[in-house]
């Protein structure tokens, strides 16, 4: 207990478990949005200030960080990315920085030569926008299998495209699938082919399945203990991954009922960090007969929630499965793929109405944006008295003009994440022409300014979970290059700021317990190297994590 006078009165009060001082905090909050020191109790926030005033809760035991200058703020939080998905990159092969397809050649040749005959060659995150040069022969700017397959001849390949919207398959996996030149595509998907009608390797959205189907074969015949090893290394990475890169909240855009409760299990054995908030990806059969059982609210000290159901309206610009309402400029032959039909996605909207849960739903092109607006619209016309739904539209990259006043007229928020625009713009003018990029394609200003919400996040593994690289692509639209995409689109750094805080937890329904440092909110925190709302913009992607803390106990250090 310490003693302190206030107004000539003796008052005592407890001290502090962990105290920041001498520091730059951004509190995110509007009553005091910028002070010099912190204390913590019992993993939250019990008081900010001046040194001298919070100086005063330091007692006999309490941990005391002088932050030196440095910049403080409410641990990032990622409002849409893969959980499972970032720690299996740090398993398979990482692609995302192959320059070209002779280098992926022979990275996958490199692993097959120490890989058992039969095994599987896992790979994740090339993308046939970004080589040089481009492959040769090709269909669209993909690359024929051969020569891969010659590489590889006695393991089957399965490489991810970096959006997750395509992959490549050799001829020893095509060859486990059953896949032929008479294979039909599916519904929803497309076997790309060469002029004489052959797979080339490349399969794209619903197609995929086919190959997948194949490898999950595979893994049905390990061991289940094998399985679960495996997904329990997955999720260890990604918690370390994510801490030591400031994340302290991450909603995992999709998970079985078999998966949440792997993830139980694994934070109640004090094995995961971070705090999750993880939506439903199952059919809506199995979602009819186990959602009642799957609504999960703050469970282990608000580091488990699980409130919202996960769709897909259509695939990824990069592979040209994002439904448009026009054509594509480059490919005028196609408009893109609706994946899953407009009927059970009203069946899902439905049945999260009647179950209190969130509807968040993959839309990336103008034409998917707008269908999955019409049918939130018909479902809430349907329940007049239902207000503060939050339902969302994960990424929301590419919205007409018509479409984006419609996201703050119905309560919609987008869960946009700031690195696509940059990473994706090498090719955005390509696919879709000028005047749609201009008015439509990663519109957060013209969004801001019609009052939506944006949340923020990376999409990890499909762009690296680092909210640095995300937070400075948010505010300059600043590719590699150094060249701006559409500028007059960027947010301003207190607008991101909130992107990656208040607003995240707002998407969660969790605005009251985190987001910001405010007294009686959790001790989510990370502290900075650089001060990324006063430095120039050039500085900001040298910015290192120096310390993360979560629940008021130092989970990283970077010593």
């Amino acid at each position: 207990m310490t003693t302190i006078f206030l107004n000539g009165c003796e008052k005592k009060t407890e001290t502090a478990d962990l105290v920041l001082t001498n520091g730059q905090i951004a509190t995110v909050d509007t009553i005091n949005p910028t002070v010099q020191a912190l204390a913590i109790k019992n993993g939250k926030i019990i008081s900010v200030g001046t040194d001298k005033e919070i100086k005063k809760l330091v007692g006999d035991s309490t941990k005391v960080i002088d932050l030196k200058g440095h910049f403080a703020m409410p641990g990032f939080m990622d409002s849409h990315a893969h959980f499972l998905g970032t720690g299996m990159a740090k398993i398979n092969l990482d692609l995302r920085s192959a320059k070209n397809w002779d280098e992926i050649i022979y990275l996958v040749a490199s692993a097959a030569d120490n890989a058992k005959p039969g095994d599987w060659i896992i790979g994740r995150g090339w993308h046939q926008e970004k080589w040089d040069p481009v492959p040769t022969p090709n269909v669209n700017g993909y690359p024929f299998h051969n020569v891969l397959s010659k590489a590889t001849p006695y393991n089957p390949v399965l490489l991810k495209h970096a959006s997750g919207h395509a992959l490549f398959a050799n001829a020893k996996a095509m060859e486990l699938a059953g896949i032929t030149k008479s294979t039909p595509n599916p519904r929803g998907g497309e076997i790309v082919r060469d002029s004489l009608g052959n797979a080339i390797g490349v399969f794209k959205e619903d197609a995929m399945d086919l190959i997948t189907k194949a490898y999950d074969d595979y893994l049905k015949k390990r061991p289940k203990e094998k399985e679960i090893e495996e997904k329990i290394r997955a999720y260890e990475l990604a918690n370390k991954e994510c801490i030591r890169k400031g994340v302290t909240s991450f909603e995992d855009a999709g998970s079985t009922f078999e998966e949440i409760d792997l993830l139980k299990k694994l934070i109640d054995e004090g094995k995961i960090n971070v705090r999750l908030d993880v939506m439903l990806l199952e059919s809506n059969k199995n979602l009819e007969k186990h959602i009642k059982d799957y609504k999960i609210s703050g469970y282990a000290n608000n580091h488990l929630t699980v409130r919202a159901i996960k769709k897909y309206m259509d695939g990824a610009l990069g592979s040209r499965g994002a439904w448009m309402l026009s054509p594509y400029t480059d490919l005028p032959a196609t408009s893109g793929l609706n994946v899953t039909p407009l009927s059970d996605i009203r069946k899902a909207a439905q049945i999260a109405m009647e179950n209190g849960f969130q509807l968040c739903t993959h839309a990336i092109g103008d034409k998917a944006n707008r269908e999955i607006l019409n049918i939130y619209e018909a479902e809430f016309k349907k329940y007049p008295d239902k207000k503060n739904l939050r339902w969302r539209v994960e990424h929301a990259q590419h919205v007409s003009p018509k479409d984006q006043p419609r996201f703050a007229k119905l309560g919609v928020i987008a869960a946009m994440q700031g690195i696509h625009c940059t990473s994706d713009a090498v090719f955005v003018e390509k696919r879709l022409g000028k005047w749609r990029a201009k008015t439509e394609s990663y519109a957060w200003r013209s969004l801001l300014d019609l009052g939506t919400v944006i949340c923020n996040g990376t999409d990890s593994p499909v762009e690296d979970v680092d909210p640095i690289p995300n937070f400075y692509a948010t505010v300059t639209r600043k590719t590699k290059s150094g060249k701006a995409f559409y500028p007059e689109q960027k947010m301003t750094r207190e607008e991101a700021l909130k992107s990656y805080t208040v607003n995240g937890a707002y998407a969660t329904f969790e605005e009251n317990i985190k987001g910001s440092l405010t007294p009686g909110k959790v001790a989510d925190i990370v502290v900075l190297s650089k001060n990324i709302m006063t430095v120039p913009e050039s500085e900001i992607l040298n910015t290192k994590v120096l310390y993360t803390i979560i629940d008021g106990k130092i989970v990283y250090e970077n010593k």
